[in-house]
Protein backbone atom coordinates (compact mmCIF):
# COMPACT_ATOMS: atom_id res chain seq x y z
CA UNK A 1 0.00 0.00 0.00
CA UNK A 2 1.15 3.27 -0.65
CA UNK A 3 2.28 5.33 2.61
CA UNK A 4 0.68 8.55 4.06
CA UNK A 5 3.59 10.60 2.66
CA UNK A 6 3.10 8.78 -0.63
CA UNK A 7 -0.78 10.23 -0.82
CA UNK A 8 0.00 13.29 0.30
CA UNK A 9 2.37 14.07 -2.45
CA UNK A 10 0.10 12.62 -4.70
CA UNK A 11 -2.18 15.16 -3.40
CA UNK A 12 0.60 17.87 -3.33
CA UNK A 13 2.43 16.97 -6.54
CA UNK A 14 -0.08 15.22 -8.48
CA UNK A 15 1.43 11.89 -9.10
CA UNK A 16 3.57 9.39 -7.03
CA UNK A 17 5.61 7.16 -8.38
CA UNK A 18 5.23 3.04 -7.24
CA UNK A 19 8.31 1.52 -7.77
CA UNK A 20 8.12 -1.93 -8.89
CA UNK A 21 4.33 -2.25 -8.85
CA UNK A 22 5.09 -5.17 -10.83
CA UNK A 23 7.81 -7.32 -11.32
CA UNK A 24 11.22 -6.96 -13.84
CA UNK A 25 10.61 -10.34 -15.31
CA UNK A 26 6.86 -9.41 -16.36
CA UNK A 27 8.08 -6.35 -18.06
CA UNK A 28 10.80 -8.31 -19.93
CA UNK A 29 8.20 -11.02 -21.24
CA UNK A 30 5.96 -7.94 -22.19
CA UNK A 31 8.98 -6.24 -23.89
CA UNK A 32 9.36 -9.06 -26.02
CA UNK A 33 5.74 -9.05 -27.27
CA UNK A 34 6.18 -5.50 -28.54
CA UNK A 35 9.40 -5.86 -30.02
CA UNK A 36 7.71 -8.06 -32.44
CA UNK A 37 5.06 -5.42 -33.39
CA UNK A 38 7.36 -2.28 -33.85
CA UNK A 39 9.31 -4.26 -36.79
CA UNK A 40 12.71 -2.96 -35.26
CA UNK A 41 15.51 -5.35 -34.10
CA UNK A 42 16.35 -5.10 -30.48
CA UNK A 43 19.82 -5.58 -31.53
CA UNK A 44 20.44 -3.33 -34.85
CA UNK A 45 19.98 -0.03 -34.01
CA UNK A 46 20.15 0.42 -37.97
CA UNK A 47 16.33 -1.02 -38.06
CA UNK A 48 15.28 1.72 -35.41
CA UNK A 49 14.39 4.36 -38.49
CA UNK A 50 11.62 6.27 -36.81
CA UNK A 51 11.65 8.50 -33.87
CA UNK A 52 8.42 6.69 -32.24
CA UNK A 53 6.48 3.37 -33.34
CA UNK A 54 2.87 3.35 -31.35
CA UNK A 55 1.12 0.15 -30.78
CA UNK A 56 -2.33 -0.32 -29.33
CA UNK A 57 -3.73 -2.27 -26.39
CA UNK A 58 -2.63 -5.96 -25.56
CA UNK A 59 -5.11 -8.07 -23.53
CA UNK A 60 -2.97 -11.03 -23.15
CA UNK A 61 -1.98 -12.48 -20.00
CA UNK A 62 1.58 -10.43 -19.03
CA UNK A 63 -0.33 -7.16 -19.55
CA UNK A 64 -3.38 -8.15 -17.86
CA UNK A 65 -1.81 -9.35 -15.14
CA UNK A 66 0.69 -6.20 -14.80
CA UNK A 67 -1.84 -3.72 -15.21
CA UNK A 68 -4.17 -5.30 -12.29
CA UNK A 69 -0.59 -6.14 -9.84
CA UNK A 70 -1.84 -6.33 -6.35
CA UNK A 71 0.33 -3.29 -5.43
CA UNK A 72 -1.54 -1.51 -7.97
CA UNK A 73 -5.06 -2.01 -6.69
CA UNK A 74 -4.17 -1.39 -3.56
CA UNK A 75 -3.16 1.73 -4.67
CA UNK A 76 -6.09 2.50 -6.95
CA UNK A 77 -8.18 1.80 -3.42
CA UNK A 78 -5.94 4.36 -1.61
CA UNK A 79 -6.25 7.36 -4.36
CA UNK A 80 -9.56 6.47 -6.13
CA UNK A 81 -12.13 4.64 -3.76
CA UNK A 82 -12.87 0.88 -3.22
CA UNK A 83 -15.56 0.00 -5.69
CA UNK A 84 -14.57 3.04 -7.77
CA UNK A 85 -12.56 2.23 -10.54
CA UNK A 86 -12.84 -0.85 -12.90
CA UNK A 87 -9.90 -3.58 -13.31
CA UNK A 88 -8.62 -3.34 -16.82
CA UNK A 89 -8.21 -6.49 -19.60
CA UNK A 90 -5.02 -5.02 -20.84
CA UNK A 91 -2.96 -2.08 -21.27
CA UNK A 92 -2.43 0.39 -24.76
CA UNK A 93 -1.05 2.39 -25.91
CA UNK A 94 2.25 1.90 -26.04
CA UNK A 95 4.51 4.79 -28.01
CA UNK A 96 7.92 3.02 -28.22
CA UNK A 97 10.74 6.04 -28.51
CA UNK A 98 13.78 5.02 -30.24
CA UNK A 99 16.85 7.07 -30.20
CA UNK A 100 17.15 9.72 -33.01
CA UNK A 101 17.78 13.48 -34.98
CA UNK A 102 14.35 13.73 -36.08
CA UNK A 103 11.31 15.36 -33.93
CA UNK A 104 9.15 13.07 -32.92
CA UNK A 105 6.19 15.86 -33.60
CA UNK A 106 4.23 14.29 -30.46
CA UNK A 107 5.96 16.47 -27.92
CA UNK A 108 3.88 19.14 -26.54
CA UNK A 109 2.84 19.87 -23.36
CA UNK A 110 -1.17 19.20 -23.06
CA UNK A 111 -4.10 17.60 -20.81
CA UNK A 112 -5.48 14.44 -21.92
CA UNK A 113 -9.19 13.70 -22.45
CA UNK A 114 -11.32 11.91 -20.87
CA UNK A 115 -14.49 11.09 -22.59
CA UNK A 116 -15.74 11.63 -26.23
CA UNK A 117 -19.04 13.63 -26.21
CA UNK A 118 -20.39 14.50 -29.13
CA UNK A 119 -16.75 13.82 -31.06
CA UNK A 120 -16.02 11.57 -34.25
CA UNK A 121 -14.64 8.65 -32.46
CA UNK A 122 -11.43 9.14 -34.61
CA UNK A 123 -11.02 12.43 -33.10
CA UNK A 124 -9.24 12.51 -30.48
CA UNK A 125 -8.32 15.94 -30.14
CA UNK A 126 -11.81 16.75 -29.98
CA UNK A 127 -12.43 14.21 -27.05
CA UNK A 128 -13.36 15.91 -23.43
CA UNK A 129 -12.49 16.93 -20.52
CA UNK A 130 -14.90 18.08 -17.62
CA UNK A 131 -13.69 19.39 -13.77
CA UNK A 132 -15.27 16.12 -12.64
CA UNK A 133 -12.76 13.98 -14.51
CA UNK A 134 -15.24 12.04 -16.18
CA UNK A 135 -14.42 8.84 -17.52
CA UNK A 136 -11.18 9.02 -16.28
CA UNK A 137 -10.13 7.99 -12.50
CA UNK A 138 -6.17 8.40 -13.01
CA UNK A 139 -3.50 8.99 -15.92
CA UNK A 140 -0.57 6.15 -15.82
CA UNK A 141 2.77 5.57 -17.17
CA UNK A 142 3.51 1.84 -16.58
CA UNK A 143 7.58 1.49 -17.39
CA UNK A 144 8.68 -1.46 -19.72
CA UNK A 145 12.48 -0.06 -19.99
CA UNK A 146 14.68 1.41 -18.29
CA UNK A 147 14.72 5.30 -18.60
CA UNK A 148 16.90 7.78 -17.15
CA UNK A 149 16.39 11.51 -18.36
CA UNK A 150 18.20 10.62 -21.98
CA UNK A 151 15.44 8.40 -22.31
CA UNK A 152 12.87 10.57 -23.71
CA UNK A 153 11.19 10.27 -20.07
CA UNK A 154 7.67 11.69 -19.61
CA UNK A 155 8.26 14.86 -18.54
CA UNK A 156 5.68 16.24 -16.10
CA UNK A 157 4.59 20.08 -14.81
CA UNK A 158 4.32 19.41 -10.82
CA UNK A 159 1.28 21.08 -9.09
CA UNK A 160 0.02 21.83 -12.30
CA UNK A 161 -3.41 19.64 -11.60
CA UNK A 162 -4.29 22.50 -8.99
CA UNK A 163 -4.62 25.05 -12.13
CA UNK A 164 -6.91 23.04 -14.19
CA UNK A 165 -9.65 22.81 -12.34
CA UNK A 166 -10.22 26.53 -12.33
CA UNK A 167 -10.33 26.37 -15.76
CA UNK A 168 -13.01 23.74 -16.15
CA UNK A 169 -15.48 24.69 -13.29
CA UNK A 170 -17.11 27.53 -15.74
CA UNK A 171 -18.59 24.69 -18.49
CA UNK A 172 -19.98 22.30 -16.53
CA UNK A 173 -20.71 18.33 -17.37
CA UNK A 174 -19.69 19.76 -20.80
CA UNK A 175 -16.57 20.87 -19.99
CA UNK A 176 -13.80 21.54 -23.29
CA UNK A 177 -12.21 19.65 -25.75
CA UNK A 178 -8.63 18.25 -25.11
CA UNK A 179 -7.44 21.21 -27.22
CA UNK A 180 -9.89 23.85 -25.59
CA UNK A 181 -8.68 22.96 -22.13
CA UNK A 182 -4.44 21.97 -23.15
CA UNK A 183 -4.58 25.50 -24.98
CA UNK A 184 -5.94 27.39 -21.48
CA UNK A 185 -3.58 24.82 -18.98
CA UNK A 186 0.03 25.21 -21.03
CA UNK A 187 0.37 28.89 -20.54
CA UNK A 188 -1.42 28.38 -17.02
CA UNK A 189 0.77 26.30 -15.78
CA UNK A 190 4.08 27.68 -17.37
CA UNK A 191 5.41 28.24 -13.59
CA UNK A 192 5.40 25.32 -12.12
CA UNK A 193 8.37 23.03 -11.98
CA UNK A 194 9.31 20.04 -13.91
CA UNK A 195 10.10 16.32 -13.01
CA UNK A 196 10.76 13.08 -15.09
CA UNK A 197 9.05 10.17 -15.38
CA UNK A 198 12.35 7.93 -14.75
CA UNK A 199 12.37 4.53 -13.31
CA UNK A 200 13.01 0.93 -14.26
CA UNK A 201 10.78 -1.68 -15.70
CA UNK A 202 8.39 -2.33 -13.43
CA UNK A 203 7.78 1.01 -11.98
CA UNK A 204 4.53 2.76 -12.58
CA UNK A 205 3.10 6.46 -12.18
CA UNK A 206 -0.11 6.99 -10.78
CA UNK A 207 -1.17 10.63 -12.18
CA UNK A 208 -4.07 12.86 -11.15
CA UNK A 209 -6.35 13.12 -14.64
CA UNK A 210 -5.53 17.00 -14.45
CA UNK A 211 -1.61 16.54 -14.70
CA UNK A 212 -0.50 18.70 -17.41
CA UNK A 213 2.81 16.49 -18.93
CA UNK A 214 4.53 16.21 -22.48
CA UNK A 215 6.98 13.66 -24.31
CA UNK A 216 9.96 14.75 -25.20
CA UNK A 217 12.75 13.59 -27.95
CA UNK A 218 15.05 10.91 -27.01
CA UNK A 219 18.65 11.52 -26.42
CA UNK A 220 19.62 8.26 -24.76
CA UNK A 221 21.07 5.36 -26.66
CA UNK A 222 18.04 2.66 -25.79
CA UNK A 223 14.82 2.41 -26.92
CA UNK A 224 12.22 3.45 -24.12
CA UNK A 225 8.75 1.27 -23.42
CA UNK A 226 5.75 2.45 -22.20
CA UNK A 227 1.92 2.21 -21.48
CA UNK A 228 -0.25 5.12 -21.00
CA UNK A 229 -3.85 3.84 -20.07
CA UNK A 230 -6.09 5.76 -18.19
CA UNK A 231 -7.61 4.45 -14.91
CA UNK A 232 -11.54 4.27 -15.76
CA UNK A 233 -14.19 5.33 -12.86
CA UNK A 234 -17.36 3.41 -12.20
CA UNK A 235 -18.98 6.19 -10.84
CA UNK A 236 -18.12 10.05 -11.33
CA UNK A 237 -16.33 11.77 -8.78
CA UNK A 238 -17.96 14.23 -6.03
CA UNK A 239 -16.28 17.18 -6.70
CA UNK A 240 -18.15 18.96 -3.80
CA UNK A 241 -18.46 16.03 -1.39
CA UNK A 242 -15.76 13.64 -2.54
CA UNK A 243 -13.09 12.81 0.29
CA UNK A 244 -10.36 10.40 -2.79
CA UNK A 245 -7.33 12.03 -2.60
CA UNK A 246 -8.19 12.46 -6.80
CA UNK A 247 -11.43 14.67 -4.91
CA UNK A 248 -9.12 17.00 -2.56
CA UNK A 249 -6.74 17.91 -5.18
CA UNK A 250 -9.79 18.78 -7.65
CA UNK A 251 -11.13 20.91 -4.36
CA UNK A 252 -8.02 22.14 -3.35
CA UNK A 253 -7.33 23.82 -7.04
CA UNK A 254 -11.04 25.27 -6.90
CA UNK A 255 -10.25 26.32 -3.58
CA UNK A 256 -12.64 24.43 -1.27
Amino acid sequence: MLTDEQVTQFIEDGFVKVEQAFPEEAAAECRTILWGETGCAPDDPATWTKPVVRINGHTEEPFRAVANSPRLTAAFDQLVGPGRWAPRNGLGTFPIRFPSATPPGDDGWHLDASFQGDADPGDYFSYRVNVASKGRALLMLFLFSEADENDAPTRIRVGSHFDVGPLLAPYGEDGLTMMEISTRAVPATEHRPIAFATGRPGDVYLCHPFLVHAAQPHHGTRPRFLAQPPLEPVEPYDVEHGTSPVEQAIRRGLGR
